[in-house]
């Protein structure tokens, strides 16, 4: 997973550098938000953000409000690394689009569980993203398919779902934005189809004889 960290005091944003990437992780990690939001810009943005609150210039929640309307982004999921605890800081933050928080300073066992839990999340996201977009082609299948109809290749008459046929020009007049598909109807198939195969066979017996 690819996750930016946004933190001012070099010490810590080292010391989490050093975790999330021995435990396999891909990481970026800036000291301002200026750097911060600019790193989610890129093509291959994080996925997964800690951001210090306490930051020179943007600070962590104003960094969060802005990752949450970039547009064209999939949705990034936000741990704000803070000392506040108060129930009004909890909730601005939340307000702004933070997904969690983590204390510091950050223990590495809180931290794991943060940003694991972070990942379960991005990724049901994705599974659920693929999902939608499966369910949109099936649908766009399914109404290609209702628009598809059998029209005899002789007499042009439609079979309706019913199973009766009907001249082309009474359909179209009930009827709108369709395509057609060829079929033979049970009249046309006596009336040219069932002769030909019985001149064939004719023909075929006379040529063996």
């Amino acid at each position: 997973m690819k996750i930016l960290i946004v933190e001012d005091d070099s010490v810590t944003r080292h010391v989490m550098e050093a975790q999330l990437s021995r435990w396999g992780h891909s990481v970026v990690a800036v000291g301002d938000g200026d750097h911060g939001l600019a790193a989610m810009q890129e093509g291959d943005g994080p996925r997964l953000a800690i951001l210090d609150w306490m930051l020179p210039g943007m600070d962590g929640l104003e960094l969060c409000r802005r990752i949450r309307v970039l547009p064209g982004q999939p949705y990034v999921y936000i741990v704000m690394l803070t000392s506040k605890s108060r129930e009004e800081d909890i909730v601005a933050a939340f307000q702004a689009g933070a997904d969690d928080f983590l204390s510091k300073p950050a223990h590495p066992g809180e931290l794991r569980g943060r940003v694991e839990a972070g990942i379960r999340l991005i990724d049901l996201q994705v599974k659920l993203t693929e999902r939608v977009r499966e369910l949109e082609r099936a649908m766009a299948l399914i109404r290609t398919l209702q628009s598809l109809l059998p029209i005899c290749c002789y007499c042009r008459r439609i079979r309706q779902d019913k199973g009766y046929w009907e001249r082309l020009e009474v359909y179209l007049a009930e009827e709108a934005d369709v395509q057609f598909s060829h079929s033979i109807c049970p009249d046309c198939y006596e009336k040219h189809i069932k002769p030909e195969l019985v001149a064939a066979r004719e023909a075929s017996k006379l040529k063996a004889g």
